[in-house]
């Protein structure tokens, strides 16, 4: 339908192709399943306030169903001259005449249904996400409780500075990553306050009821402010701004990952279903995955540049370059992140540390240095000397061959012996150092316990939400049933 009352045509096809793009049928479905579910809301809402009556309600309710049973099937030829959901509701109108099919819209614009079915892919993405970086975490955690006696140094400035373990690594990384989690769920909790009512950009003059669609759609509250509610997508930018946060940190890991997993190194190996050969040099085994791991960040910093400079200097309402175009950047920007930790889930749970060769460098590396200074702290010596009397003996051992120190003689004192590197890891308990792991392992399991509830109850709700809405539309459409008869 082009005719619109004020405009008489419609886009050229060209033009159209452009704005609402040439989408795959799954993509239609799935836009088509969430403008259904807001509809099946909206419908019952109306009817339960009698501004609908139950007949008109009722015959809406059940095409709508009709239409989600065949998965769309009949409404994929025709064209779309104004957007997805204009098509869908023309077809309504063509199956039920203008009477009925033209009363779906009663009370709503475009600008809330997209904000709300926005609000609704995002949660559900985020959940999905937060799902897979829980694994990532348990997988972080399996595996550092496994190598909490694998020592190896720990490097700043890509030299070898103190001794710690694989696991206290691995961990770190875990406690991390937990924190970004909290940042996404911090993120997404604007996303439990439905914008439907918001209307156009000032709700509405009709007796609608926002509350009662918010608790059908798996939602806690309805909109506050109606021009807040329809200019703003920061809940978009915060969560790839989030996400941005978990992405850097996975970049990280995987730089460390492909550098021990070196010849150089070979702290780490990867089997064969984890690395790639090359088309010209036999002997290579690439850890290229890593490398996936590093660029994926860039997808989704790039895409969260993209949304902020297309929000920038908008006017404050509803606008194309909020609402659709900087909207639009965060989808494959999550499908991005989600690739990413599901590649990270499998080097991490694949990587074969080799022992021998990172305790032999924690020895060799002098790793166990400023454990020699401490001693001789206790002994009275001020730290600074006894740092200058330790740095001098490890020049000197390096100018006569050696690798290792046994002892550190400062006059007046006792003399310092070199610890074992695995006496001077248990050592280091305080200030939450590789000796205290227990402590730091229960804290980083305990807030991934926290996290599942967290998605357990949203989860719950939700399905609750959609139990609610199927129970509320057969009442309707019995109640329109008997209305008609």
């Amino acid at each position: 339908m082009s005719d619109t009352g004020r405009l008489r045509a419609g886009l050229w096809p060209r033009t159209r192709r452009v704005v609402f793009g040439g989408s795959t049928s799954e993509a239609v479905r799935s836009e088509l399943r969430l403008n259904t579910s807001v509809d099946l809301a909206h419908v019952t809402m109306l009817a339960e306030r009698e501004m609908l009556d139950r007949a008109t309600a009722g015959a809406l309710l059940r095409e709508i169903r009709e239409l989600r049973d065949e998965d769309f099937a009949s409404l994929l030829d025709r064209p779309v001259p104004r957007g997805l959901y204009l098509m869908y509701e023309d077809a309504l109108i063509s199956r039920l005449g203008e009477e009925v099919g033209g009363a779906l819209h009663t009370a709503r614009s475009r600008n809330d249904m997209k904000a709300t079915t926005t609000a609704m892919r995002l949660r559900g993405e985020v959940l999905d996400l937060l799902d897979e970086l829980a694994r990532l975490r348990a997988v972080l955690l399996a595996r550092a409780r496994a190598h909490s006696r694998t020592v190896m140094p720990v490097y700043t400035h890509f030299q070898p500075a103190m001794p710690i373990t694989y696991g206290y690594y691995l961990l770190g990384v875990a406690l991390a990553l937990g924190r970004e989690c909290d940042a996404v769920v911090h993120a997404s909790d604007e996303l439990r306050r439905c914008p439907l009512g918001a209307g156009s950009v000032a709700g509405s003059d009709l007796d609608i009821d926002p509350a009662r669609t918010s608790t059908l759609l798996g939602f806690d509250s309805p909109p506050l402010h109606a021009l807040d509610t329809i200019a703003s997508r920061d809940t978009v930018l915060r969560t790839l701004s989030s996400l941005c946060g978990a992405a850097v940190l996975l970049s990280r890991l995987a730089t460390d990952l492909q550098l021990w997993s070196t010849s150089e190194f070979g702290f780490l190996h990867f089997p064969d279903r984890l690395v790639g050969g090359s088309s010209a040099m036999p002997q290579k085994r690439n850890a290229f995955l890593l490398e996936h791991v590093k660029a994926g960040a860039g997808t989704v910093i790039g895409a969260w540049t993209a949304a902020a400079s297309m929000t920038k200097s908008t006017p404050f309402t509803n606008t194309i370059e909020v609402g659709t175009e900087a909207v639009g950047t965060a989808w494959p920007a999550l499908a991005s992140v989600r690739d990413t930790v599901l590649l990270s889930q499998v080097l991490v749970s694949g990587a074969q540390p080799a022992p021998p060769a990172m305790s032999q460098r924690a020895r060799s590396g002098f790793v166990t240095a400023t454990a020699m200074a401490n001693q001789l702290v206790l002994t009275g010596v001020p730290f600074r000397k006894a740092h200058r009397a330790v740095g001098t003996s490890v020049r000197k051992a390096i100018d006569q061959g050696a690798d290792e120190l046994s002892h550190v003689e400062v006059p007046g004192s006792t003399p310092a012996a070199a610890p074992r590197v695995e006496d001077s890891v248990r050592d280091h308990r305080y200030g939450g150092g590789p000796g205290a792991f227990a402590d730091a392992f229960t804290s980083a399991r305990d807030d991934l316990s926290r996290h599942a509830a967290w998605r357990r109850d949203w989860r719950a709700r939700i399905k609750a939400a959609e139990a609610e809405l199927a129970s509320a539309v057969e009442r309707v459409m019995g109640a329109g049933s008997a209305h008609v008869s």
